[in-house]
């Protein structure tokens, strides 16, 4: 790992809960000081987005770092969901409520529409149970054309089914969200999630030349390559340790219980 210390992003403005960081021009971090997820300001010269939004709850600390920035809700023309996580997407019915575009991946939109609580981890985070709605619905391969910022849309599972990466080529931004974090902490694997989904995603992050990784949770990164190398070893080793644990409670006397649920299942459709 390399010794070099990471580069001082200046924080603008800092409240109660969050702080509102510059990453690049017209790029702002919204870093929250509980176990919400970090939200991205993308201020572009044809229209304006937020990629994740938080908690519902911090909503309003929120509103007062994009103030400072001269960019009210009213002036977000589009919040994209990373994933279906409540820590990313609890705040979108806010946005709702004034008429911006949501969107989200075609599988996390599924979700999040259907109100999985399971998925979206509700208990974990105990955010209200008010419907979010997904305007458009995101696939890989997508672009999301801001006049000066072209984002690629990625479909990049592993930690969840429907996690998508945003890259801008040109300026090297990787918003990477819970796929990939400073340090090459990974953001674990839920529900739907693979980690060999997880390994494949993280080798497409390999291939791209970013610059600057801005990330799901923790602070921003100029060092995206060496976090990516890292999270990859990382995930091989987390393979590893999977497979003896599945060795060790032994697969098959585990299995039988559920099979012989399954059987006895299909024995009511007779």
């Amino acid at each position: 790992m390399s010794d070099r210390k990471p580069t001082a992003f200046p924080i603008l403005m800092k409240n109660d809960t969050c702080s509102l960081i510059q990453a690049a021009e017209d790029v702002y971090q919204i870093r929250f000081s509980n176990r919400a997820a970090n939200a991205y300001l993308v201020r572009g010269s044809a229209r304006t987005i937020l990629i994740d939004v938080g908690l519902s709850t911090n909503f309003p600390a929120m509103v007062e770092c994009l103030n400072f920035a001269e960019c009210p809700p009213e002036k977000i023309d589009m919040v994209v969901l990373s994933h279906e996580h409540l820590d990313h997407i609890g705040a979108a019915w806010h946005f709702n409520e004034r008429r911006t575009f949501i969107a989200a991946h075609r599988l996390a939109a599924n979700k999040i529409m259907l109100r999985d609580d399971f998925s979206m981890l509700r208990k974990m985070f105990n955010e209200p149970n008010v419907p979010i709605n997904i305007d458009i619905w995101l696939e890989e391969g997508n672009l999301i054309d801001l006049g000066n910022f072209r984002l690629n849309v990625m479909h990049t599972p592993g930690h969840t089914s429907a996690c998508i990466t945003l890259f801008d080529q040109d300026k090297g931004l990787l918003f990477a969200a819970d796929t990939l974090m400073p340090g090459g902490v990974m953001g674990g694997v839920f529900g739907s999630g693979s980690i060999a989904d997880y390994i494949q995603s993280l080798e497409r992050l390999k291939g791209l030349d970013s610059k600057i990784l801005l990330s799901g949770h923790g602070r921003l990164s100029d060092t995206p390559q060496e976090d990516v190398r890292i999270a990859i070893a990382r995930s091989h080793g987390l393979l590893e340790d999977t497979a003896q644990l599945f060795d060790a409670l032994d697969a098959r006397s585990n299995f039988e219980p559920i099979m012989q649920s399954v059987r006895d299942l299909n024995k009511l459709d007779d």
